[in-house]
């Protein structure tokens, strides 16, 4: 997560680029909804290589994961909140807080534990060939 200071679609690509650009190699795909700030979809497609998808209007669920991580962002950011009073270091503090929350979908593993076998995993099968 990362703060932008307008929801327009230029500072969402950038920081959009500047989030992902590092985990490329493990990304595939980004799906987002419809909303206008997601205009430049081509370009940050492009300058990331991988394919972007829209989900169908009201059909959240095609985008399971990034609504239930919001329903856990909104713990700590309400929909009430000044996102402009909110600090990146304030986002720092939630990104690692629900990093290392357990969660029931990952046998109660945090999102950093899964993360790591992944990785570890991955090394073992590189090395292998």
């Amino acid at each position: 997560m990362g703060k932008i200071d307008s929801k327009e679609a230029k500072a969402v690509e950038t920081k959009t680029i500047e989030l992902l650009k590092d985990w490329k190699p493990l990304l595939h795909t980004i799906t987002s909804d419809n909303g206008k700030e997601f205009a430049n979809h081509e370009q940050l497609s492009e300058k990331l290589a991988i394919d972007y998808f829209f989900a169908k209007a009201y059909h959240s669920w095609e985008r399971g994961g990034n609504e239930n991580l919001n329903g856990l962002v909104r713990q700590y950011f309400p929909k009430s909140s000044n996102f402009e009073s909110i600090t990146q270091d304030q986002i720092n503090r939630v990104i690692n807080i629900l990093n290392n929350r357990p969660r029931k979908r990952f046998g109660f593993k945090t999102p950093n534990e899964v993360f790591a076998l992944k990785m570890n995993e991955n090394r073992r099968v590189a090395f292998k060939t």
